[in-house]
């Protein structure tokens, strides 16, 4: 038995995720009847539904059981795959990046950064991030009692943040900004590179445009933080090597866009999402005005409420 076609198509269509409600229920039904189960549609792999958080975390504790890279990281189709395939010579990602390694890679990609990251590591930087904190509330007051949050200061507080630990100058973040959200948000056509409704065909061909306008640009960084190496993520990642060698130019490349991209549109759509829900119940935000010690919890809360990567 699988999991209905209906609920199958309503949990990965972007639409419903807007909507909320066709979402949370489809997943309720889910998780009564077939919290873990198969899903089968015609124009793509069959992929498994893992609905309980007691089953996902299971499977992220034996990784040589369930592998990252064996297929694509997002749900495409069958036509889309084959595409890729053939951009990347047999890999079924358009990029190499930790998301989808395995095994002693994985391990050795994620050692590069991942010291320079911990609470510990970070704890210097916590002045400066308040600082930038406090410019984008003051940015938001400015607009005299009414702004888009999201465009206006959800989208550019973590940029801001996460650009200045890269080591990518604040005149690029605009560009920065483009290219992560082409490259994130391929069929929204608010935000895509088209500014459009595009066919599987036009979305695969505009990912492509979009990550090679990224390497591009990371092929200069290269060269800038091998001349002269400093402690931002970013010359780590260009002077970075394994068993002696530099990275290859994939693992580079996947490094480099998932670090400039991830980090920020995953806090991003959280923090407009978080807004959203306290601008829906007023109950709540009076509660933590009058509580501030509860934010950090409502920050956590707010990370499993909105979801902002949907499924790998």
């Amino acid at each position: 038995m699988t999991i209905s076609e209906e609920l199958a198509r309503t949990i990965i269509d972007p639409k419903a995720y807007s909507l909320r409600d066709p979402v949370d229920q489809a997943f309720a039904a889910i998780r009564k009847n077939q919290p873990l189960d198969k899903a089968e549609l015609e124009e793509m792999e069959p992929f498994w539904v893992v609905s309980r958080h007691a089953d996902i975390k299971e499977i992220e504790r034996q990784p040589e059981i369930f592998h990252n890279g064996d297929k694509s990281t997002f749900l495409t189709t069958h036509e889309a795959n084959a595409r890729v395939k053939m951009l990347t010579g047999g890999e079924p990602n358009l990029i190499r990046s930790l998301v989808s390694l395995d095994g002693k890679e994985h391990k050795d990609l994620r050692g590069i950064v991942f010291p320079h990251v911990t609470p510990r590591a970070i704890k210097p930087m916590e002045e400066q991030i308040r600082g930038i904190a406090r410019e984008f509330v003051d940015y938001m007051l400015s607009f005299d009692g009414e702004c888009d949050f999201a465009a206006d200061v959800a989208f550019l507080y973590p940029l801001r943040v996460i650009m200045q630990v890269l080591g990518v100058p604040q005149e690029d973040e605009p560009f920065m900004l483009k290219l992560t959200q082409e490259l994130f948000n391929n069929a929204d056509p608010e935000l895509n590179r088209a500014r459009a409704e595009l066919s599987p065909e036009e979305m695969l061909k505009s990912l492509w445009e979009t990550t090679m306008e990224l390497e591009n640009y990371f092929k200069a960084v290269t060269e800038k933080f091998r001349a002269n190496p400093t402690g931002h993520v970013n010359s780590l990642i260009a002077n970075a090597k394994i068993d002696g060698e530099y990275l290859n130019h994939r693992q580079m490349m996947g490094y480099y866009i998932i670090a400039a991209t991830a980090g920020h549109d995953t806090t991003s759509n959280t923090t407009a999402g978080a807004m959203w829900a306290l601008a829906e119940n007023p109950a709540m935000l009076a509660q933590l005005q009058a509580e501030p010690e509860r934010i950090n919890a409502f920050v956590e809360e707010s990370i499993r409420w909105e979801v902002p990567v949907k499924h790998f």
